[in-house]
Protein backbone atom coordinates (compact mmCIF):
# COMPACT_ATOMS: atom_id res chain seq x y z
CA UNK A 1 0.00 0.00 0.00
CA UNK A 2 2.64 2.29 0.96
CA UNK A 3 4.58 2.00 -2.56
CA UNK A 4 1.39 2.65 -4.75
CA UNK A 5 0.70 5.80 -2.65
CA UNK A 6 4.01 6.98 -3.41
CA UNK A 7 4.03 6.24 -7.23
CA UNK A 8 0.15 8.06 -7.64
CA UNK A 9 2.01 11.38 -7.00
CA UNK A 10 4.77 10.98 -10.06
CA UNK A 11 1.54 9.45 -11.81
CA UNK A 12 -0.41 12.80 -11.56
CA UNK A 13 2.86 14.59 -12.10
CA UNK A 14 2.71 12.26 -15.47
CA UNK A 15 -0.71 12.95 -16.68
CA UNK A 16 -0.90 16.67 -15.32
CA UNK A 17 2.40 16.92 -17.90
CA UNK A 18 0.71 14.77 -20.91
CA UNK A 19 -2.14 17.35 -20.73
CA UNK A 20 -0.28 20.52 -20.21
CA UNK A 21 1.69 19.29 -23.68
CA UNK A 22 -1.06 18.27 -25.50
CA UNK A 23 -3.23 22.22 -24.52
CA UNK A 24 -0.22 23.56 -25.87
CA UNK A 25 0.42 22.06 -29.48
CA UNK A 26 -3.27 22.23 -29.53
CA UNK A 27 -3.01 26.15 -28.75
CA UNK A 28 -0.13 26.29 -31.38
CA UNK A 29 -2.29 24.87 -34.04
CA UNK A 30 -5.24 27.46 -32.62
CA UNK A 31 -2.81 30.41 -32.73
CA UNK A 32 -1.64 29.58 -36.65
CA UNK A 33 -5.04 28.83 -38.28
CA UNK A 34 -6.54 31.51 -36.68
CA UNK A 35 -3.24 33.64 -37.93
CA UNK A 36 -3.13 32.54 -41.32
CA UNK A 37 -6.98 32.41 -41.51
CA UNK A 38 -7.01 36.35 -41.09
CA UNK A 39 -4.12 36.73 -43.56
CA UNK A 40 -6.39 34.58 -45.95
CA UNK A 41 -9.10 36.77 -45.41
CA UNK A 42 -7.19 39.93 -45.38
CA UNK A 43 -4.92 38.72 -48.44
CA UNK A 44 -8.78 37.75 -50.45
CA UNK A 45 -10.64 40.84 -49.49
CA UNK A 46 -7.66 43.60 -50.74
CA UNK A 47 -7.39 41.27 -54.03
CA UNK A 48 -10.95 41.87 -54.94
CA UNK A 49 -10.37 45.74 -54.40
CA UNK A 50 -8.98 45.67 -57.50
CA UNK A 51 -11.90 44.77 -59.60
CA UNK A 52 -14.63 47.17 -60.88
CA UNK A 53 -17.47 45.60 -59.21
CA UNK A 54 -16.04 45.67 -55.57
CA UNK A 55 -14.42 49.10 -56.30
CA UNK A 56 -18.00 50.47 -56.96
CA UNK A 57 -19.69 48.44 -54.47
CA UNK A 58 -17.76 50.00 -51.16
CA UNK A 59 -17.92 53.31 -53.37
CA UNK A 60 -21.15 54.55 -51.00
CA UNK A 61 -19.48 53.38 -47.95
CA UNK A 62 -16.20 55.15 -47.94
CA UNK A 63 -18.53 58.33 -49.79
CA UNK A 64 -20.25 58.33 -46.65
CA UNK A 65 -17.54 57.98 -44.49
CA UNK A 66 -16.73 61.51 -42.51
CA UNK A 67 -12.83 59.40 -42.28
CA UNK A 68 -12.40 58.06 -45.78
CA UNK A 69 -14.14 60.11 -47.88
CA UNK A 70 -11.93 63.06 -48.76
CA UNK A 71 -9.85 59.93 -50.53
CA UNK A 72 -12.49 60.90 -53.80
CA UNK A 73 -11.36 64.46 -54.04
CA UNK A 74 -8.07 63.08 -54.90
CA UNK A 75 -7.96 59.74 -56.58
CA UNK A 76 -10.50 58.05 -59.02
CA UNK A 77 -13.20 55.14 -58.11
CA UNK A 78 -10.57 52.49 -59.09
CA UNK A 79 -7.70 54.25 -57.52
CA UNK A 80 -9.03 54.37 -53.93
CA UNK A 81 -10.65 50.94 -54.44
CA UNK A 82 -6.72 49.43 -55.57
CA UNK A 83 -5.09 51.66 -52.53
CA UNK A 84 -7.40 49.95 -49.88
CA UNK A 85 -6.58 46.39 -51.51
CA UNK A 86 -2.82 47.51 -51.18
CA UNK A 87 -3.08 48.39 -47.34
CA UNK A 88 -5.24 44.95 -46.52
CA UNK A 89 -2.52 42.90 -48.26
CA UNK A 90 0.54 44.89 -47.09
CA UNK A 91 -1.62 44.35 -43.77
CA UNK A 92 -1.88 40.53 -44.44
CA UNK A 93 1.81 40.17 -45.27
CA UNK A 94 2.96 41.87 -42.44
CA UNK A 95 0.79 39.34 -40.18
CA UNK A 96 2.48 36.65 -41.91
CA UNK A 97 5.67 37.56 -40.99
CA UNK A 98 5.54 36.78 -37.44
CA UNK A 99 7.77 33.77 -37.61
CA UNK A 100 10.49 35.77 -38.56
CA UNK A 101 9.88 38.79 -37.14
CA UNK A 102 7.25 39.68 -34.00
CA UNK A 103 7.72 43.82 -34.76
CA UNK A 104 6.34 43.42 -37.95
CA UNK A 105 3.49 41.60 -37.41
CA UNK A 106 2.55 43.18 -34.51
CA UNK A 107 2.93 46.70 -37.23
CA UNK A 108 0.45 44.07 -39.27
CA UNK A 109 -1.87 43.49 -36.52
CA UNK A 110 -2.59 47.24 -35.69
CA UNK A 111 -2.81 47.86 -39.21
CA UNK A 112 -5.51 45.39 -39.31
CA UNK A 113 -7.08 46.78 -35.94
CA UNK A 114 -6.80 50.15 -37.87
CA UNK A 115 -8.93 48.52 -41.13
CA UNK A 116 -11.66 46.61 -39.00
CA UNK A 117 -12.39 49.57 -36.63
CA UNK A 118 -12.81 51.68 -40.33
CA UNK A 119 -14.40 48.87 -41.50
CA UNK A 120 -16.73 49.10 -38.71
CA UNK A 121 -17.09 53.23 -38.70
CA UNK A 122 -19.35 52.39 -42.12
CA UNK A 123 -22.09 51.16 -40.02
CA UNK A 124 -22.57 54.45 -38.47
CA UNK A 125 -21.28 56.65 -41.51
CA UNK A 126 -23.46 54.90 -44.21
CA UNK A 127 -27.11 55.93 -45.02
CA UNK A 128 -29.44 52.84 -44.21
CA UNK A 129 -26.67 50.61 -42.67
CA UNK A 130 -29.41 49.87 -40.00
CA UNK A 131 -32.42 50.38 -39.11
CA UNK A 132 -34.82 49.75 -36.07
CA UNK A 133 -36.92 47.12 -36.02
CA UNK A 134 -39.01 46.39 -32.85
CA UNK A 135 -37.06 48.24 -31.12
CA UNK A 136 -33.79 46.29 -32.12
CA UNK A 137 -31.09 47.49 -34.76
CA UNK A 138 -31.17 45.66 -37.80
CA UNK A 139 -28.23 45.52 -40.54
CA UNK A 140 -29.95 46.97 -44.01
CA UNK A 141 -28.79 46.67 -47.28
CA UNK A 142 -26.07 49.05 -47.33
CA UNK A 143 -25.23 47.21 -43.66
CA UNK A 144 -24.42 43.89 -45.05
CA UNK A 145 -20.88 44.69 -45.99
CA UNK A 146 -19.03 46.05 -43.29
CA UNK A 147 -20.25 43.52 -41.13
CA UNK A 148 -17.49 41.20 -41.42
CA UNK A 149 -15.32 43.15 -39.31
CA UNK A 150 -16.09 43.62 -35.53
CA UNK A 151 -15.03 40.36 -35.10
CA UNK A 152 -11.67 40.43 -35.74
CA UNK A 153 -9.65 42.76 -33.53
CA UNK A 154 -9.85 40.79 -30.94
CA UNK A 155 -8.42 37.97 -32.52
CA UNK A 156 -5.42 40.06 -33.83
CA UNK A 157 -4.23 39.93 -29.84
CA UNK A 158 -2.59 36.46 -30.48
CA UNK A 159 0.10 38.17 -33.37
CA UNK A 160 1.02 40.46 -31.03
CA UNK A 161 1.64 37.73 -27.98
CA UNK A 162 5.39 37.60 -27.13
CA UNK A 163 6.42 41.24 -28.64
CA UNK A 164 8.05 43.57 -26.94
CA UNK A 165 5.20 46.04 -27.87
CA UNK A 166 2.57 43.84 -25.65
CA UNK A 167 1.40 47.05 -23.50
CA UNK A 168 1.18 49.53 -26.28
CA UNK A 169 -1.26 46.27 -28.12
CA UNK A 170 -2.98 46.30 -24.68
CA UNK A 171 -3.90 49.74 -25.36
CA UNK A 172 -4.93 50.01 -29.24
CA UNK A 173 -6.81 46.29 -28.29
CA UNK A 174 -8.59 46.89 -25.16
CA UNK A 175 -7.22 43.36 -23.63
Amino acid sequence: MNAASQSLPTEAKFATSLLRAKSTSLEKVGVHASRYGLVLTLLLIGALKFTADEAHGIQPLVASSPLMSWLYRIFSLQAVSNLIGAIEIVVAALIALRPFSAKLSFIGSNGAVITFLLTLSFLFSTPGAFHFSHGFPVLGDAGQFPHQGPRSPGRIDLDCRGSTERKLAVLIIGY
